[in-house]
């Protein structure tokens, strides 16, 4: 299983608006994206305009070729996009330890 990371930065004063957004774009889209095996969103305590997407994708090509080669993707990106302070940092992650 591959951990994706999206730390994003949106425009100040926009977290509730913000929230509705991506609770509808990662339920309606990421959610139903082959090989997408869940999500989080958490946000900053200390910074409330950062949040931290995490999605569990099967394999690191469902979500940059399978998910992003899609439709699904600028989707996605209409109904988040709009409320980028800055383009998001995106990482891939392997599992190396987890707690039992």
């Amino acid at each position: 299983m591959i951990l994706e990371i999206a730390d994003i930065h949106i425009h100040p004063g926009q977290n509730a608006a913000f929230e509705a957004a991506i609770a509808k774009g990662a339920n309606e889209v990421i959610a139903h994206a082959k090989g997408c095996k869940g999500f989080k969103v958490n946000r900053s305590i200390e910074s409330p305009e950062r949040y931290v997407l995490q999605v569990f994708w099967e394999t690191l090509e469902d979500h940059t070729v399978g998910f992003r080669g899609s439709a699904a993707f600028p989707a996605w990106r209409a109904v988040v996009g709009p409320f980028f302070a800055e383009p998001p940092l995106v990482e891939h992650f392997d599992l190396v330890l987890e707690s039992a």
